[in-house]
């Protein structure tokens, strides 16, 4: 029997586990609640103040495991480069801006010069004023054209919300240009009346990768006096383009430079990130150009009081009597009432969006008790919403209304919310660099600021809140991408030729495995050869071919039976486990059960209910080696790294109740299996290190289980990613490998890099996983070591002690290889 650990937003077929955890139902811990009265309006306390008052009391104050001081730093300034317009530098002073520190006047210099630039400093330092600065005086020198729009600009970002974001910013800062600079916001959120003036007259444009690759690329004829006068292309927090959205990315961006060409252009681009590992190097490669790097960061920042807090162990039992920690959501939920109830501004940032909704629903709950008026002040903000519910819950934010908001990672990029007191982490984000990105957005306005990370019951954040020196002495993690993964490829090497048909010129521009991957779209008969070019053969549009987010297709419409009316989306690599039939769905904090999911429609019915449970998906695991690219001899052990085929069946349901996480009952489920083909790492092991290891076959399910959990837990260490992009199956005895045998794949098509991070770092990445394991207090296992939330197989079997001895024996093999 193989013990299975799935990813989540697997693309196309196989889409694994994402459900929350059981204990996020576990009720209160019997803890001491610091003062709850409202108060004094425009009261402030230092980061430092802040934190003792969060923890006072003693059950409070031992929740903290260590507190970091980021002392405040003193700016740098610099005078603009003589060459920008003087009307733009008006502007900037009319906005209060004297002076440019020294890295903001560095990049507008490259940019200048014509360099493509990578600004890589921290939060709230001018990063977006730095690439502004030259794209406007290029605006504003364009302007000046006989045709009045002698230069455009387009912007890229991550997130629809940010790129509203700096649309309000740019309009604000270029209100002094006039018409000569000419913003608009180009998504899909844009009405299509709109649409055509964009085309024809918009200047600086805003967009996300997704519109460019399916909206604006395949329609560059209409796009074309734009993209003949493109001299500016920003690219605003370049780190989040990772593993297969980065490559999908990186291959869209080569696309944009071949119709540019065409048109006569060739734009510079400029990059921007706060929590980047060598920049340059990441720029480089998602840009297919040299970049220069700037990431001497001269602007002031205020003090940071940066905390690490485990919540405490319950008297509650979980899986097979496992202690249970107090729930990371229910603790950020505790500290965004009390932040509230003090007046202090900030954001919790969640996993989950159904755990965004939960801390929301339970602070507006405990803040009825306290004041009433304050309940209206607290809301939640997850993807999903509709464009207009997230629009005015980002107004509320910006003006005031919203003092506490509880988030997905949606607003951790960039949006600038000045005035932030603190942020609430409830659980480690995947990487370091979404740490220091969600931390970054307290104190944007230069003031002290306190941030919080609240432990999940999960072995990586016990780890770290006992390990700080893993988060505060490390730097951020260099970013993985694959632009040659032929899964990213061969899309957009079919998009590229319905745009304008491939030459052997073009080949250069996407990378050498464009010669092997040609013949075989060839014999697909998606791309044909007309003596030196090759077309795009078929009635469909080519862009439709892939989904860049590698999210499986479009979303699963939301839908409630009763109204007919929409309540938002589920991502399609998610439906199986989240809106299958008789699961519950929580949207602003109301509770709907599905009553039908209809995969070929993509729309699944909901109903308002109030049951009494939660629901959790149950599925099925298969894996098959493909092709073995690497084996290292670890003693008698083996360490792979190639290619495998994953098949996945979500099979049944659990209900469980609210209170205790008690199991009610398991419904079966008919949904159809998913296959993947996808890059992998994994270990084997001989009888004779079983042996030496004290593992007899009655406990050898459970140890290789057990290890299999706590290493995918402790990966996102070590490459940047996060558990639900990875997945992992343990065999007892594998027929491809004859062994028993751990595999932990990338949960994409092809491979989104991680895997491949995991085998070259695998001594390091293992070692600190039997430490995780070993270290923890429980006697046989918990979620802070080897139980997971998301295994397919309900944390059965699982062994501590075995997992402990199998590793310390593989790992003294791969000691004695070297």
């Amino acid at each position: 029997m193989a013990f299975n650990h799935l990813p989540a937003g697997v693309h196309d077929a196989l889409v694994p586990l994402s459900v929350t955890p059981v204990t996020d139902s576990v009720p209160m811990a019997k803890n001491h609640r610091p003062d709850r009265s409202p108060a004094e309006p425009g009261s402030r306390p230092k980061p430092g103040m802040l934190l003792d008052r969060l923890a006072s009391g003693p059950s409070r104050a031992a929740r903290i495991t260590h507190t970091e001081h980021l002392p405040p730093r003193a700016g740098r300034h610099a005078v603009w480069p003589d060459r920008i317009r003087p009307e733009v530098l008006a502007a900037v002073r009319t906005a209060g801006i004297e002076h440019p520190w020294a890295h903001q006047a560095r990049v507008a210099e490259h940019a200048l010069d014509g360099d493509s630039v990578v600004v890589a400093t921290g939060t709230a330092s001018g990063k977006s004023l730095a690439y502004l600065v030259p794209v406007l005086s290029a605006l504003v020198d364009g302007s000046e054209a006989p045709n009045g729009r002698g230069a455009t600009a387009l912007y890229l970002a991550p997130t629809k919300a940010l790129a509203a974001d700096q649309c309000r910013s740019v309009k604000e800062l270029s209100q002094p240009l006039g018409t000569s600079v000419r913003t608009a916001v180009y998504d899909g959120d844009t009405p299509f009346e709109e649409r055509e003036w964009i085309r024809q007259y918009g200047t600086y444009v805003l967009t996300n990768p997704d519109m460019l690759h399916r909206g604006i690329l395949p329609s560059h004829p209409r796009w074309s006096s734009f993209l003949k006068a493109l001299k500016y292309v920003v690219i605003d927090e370049c780190h989040t383009y990772r593993g297969v959205f980065g490559s999908h990315v990186a291959q869209v961006l080569r696309r944009l430079r071949r119709l540019c060409a065409r048109y006569g252009a060739s734009p510079v681009f400029l990059l921007a990130s706060a929590t980047a590992a060598e920049p340059s190097v990441a720029a480089r490669r998602l840009t297919g150009l040299p970049v220069v790097e700037v990431a001497d960061d001269a602007s002031p920042r205020g003090e940071l009081v940066f905390a690490l807090w485990e919540p405490p162990l319950t008297e509650l039992e979980g899986e097979k009597g496992a202690p249970v920690r107090r729930t990371a959501t229910a603790e950020a939920a505790d500290l965004l009432t009390d932040l509230t109830v003090q007046g202090m501004r900030s954001i919790t940032f969640v996993r989950s969006r159904r755990g965004a909704e939960l801390i929301s629903v339970i602070a507006q709950e405990r803040l009825a008790e306290v004041d009433r008026s304050l309940v209206r002040r607290v809301a939640a903000y997850r993807g999903g919403y509709l464009p207009e519910e997230r629009r005015a819950l980002e107004r509320a934010l910006h003006s005031g209304d919203l003092l506490g908001l509880a988030a997905t990672n949606a607003l951790e990029l960039g949006l600038d919310i000045s005035g932030l007191d603190a942020v609430v982490i409830a659980g480690y984000p995947g990487t370091r660099a979404s740490l220091w990105q969600q931390a970054g957005r307290a104190g944007r306005s230069g003031q002290g600021a306190l941030a919080v990370l609240v432990a999940r019951d999960d072995p990586l954040d016990t780890f770290l809140v006992h390990h700080p020196e893993a988060l505060f002495d490390q730097p951020v993690e260099s970013t993985v991408l694959d632009p040659d993964n032929p899964y990213v490829l061969a899309p957009h090497l079919c998009a590229a030729a319905a745009e304008l048909p491939l030459t052997e010129e073009d080949l250069k521009l996407f990378g050498p495995a464009c010669e092997e991957l040609l013949p075989q779209l060839e014999a697909a008969k998606l791309l044909r050869r007309r003596t030196r070019a090759w077309h795009w053969t078929r009635r469909e549009r080519a862009a439709d071919l892939t989904d860049i987010r590698g999210e499986g297709g479009h979303p699963v419409q939301v839908v409630e039976a009763g109204t007919g009316r929409l309540l938002g989306t589920v991502d399609a690599g998610a439906a199986h486990t989240t809106v299958h039939e008789g699961a519950v769905h929580l949207h602003q904090g109301r509770t709907y059960l599905v009553r039908s999911l209809d995969l070929e429609d993509g729309v699944a019915l909901v109903e308002q209910a109030t049951p009494a449970y939660s629901t959790v998906a149950r599925d099925t695991t298969a894996i098959s080696v493909l092709e073995t690219d690497v084996e290292v001899p670890w003693g008698e052990g083996r360490l792979c790294y190639g290619s495998v085929e994953v098949t996945n069946q979500v099979v049944s349901f659990l209900r469980r109740r609210l209170i205790t996480g008690e199991v009610l009952g398991e419904t079966k489920l008919d949904l159809p299996p998913r296959t993947l083909r996808t890059r992998a790492v994994w270990w084997t092991v001989t009888e004779d290190q079983l042996d030496a290891a004290r593992i007899n076959p009655e406990i050898l399910g459970g140890a290789l289980h057990a290890a299999e959990h706590a290493s995918i837990g402790m990966l996102p260490l070590f490459a940047t990613c996060d558990r639900w992009d990875i997945g992992g199956v343990s065999v007892p005895l594998h027929p491809d490998t004859l062994l028993p045998t751990v595999f932990v794949y990338d949960g994409h098509p092809g491979g989104a890099g991680f895997a491949e991070r995991a085998f070259h770092t695998a001594r390091d990445w293992l070692t600190a996983t039997r430490e995780a394991i070993a270290s923890c207090e429980c006697d046989a296992g918990c979620p802070s070591c080897i139980q997971s939330p998301k295994c397919g197989n309900g944390n059965d079997p699982l062994h501590k002690r075995g997992a402990v001895r199998l590793l310390t024996v593989l790992l003294r093999g791969a000691a004695e290889a070297e």
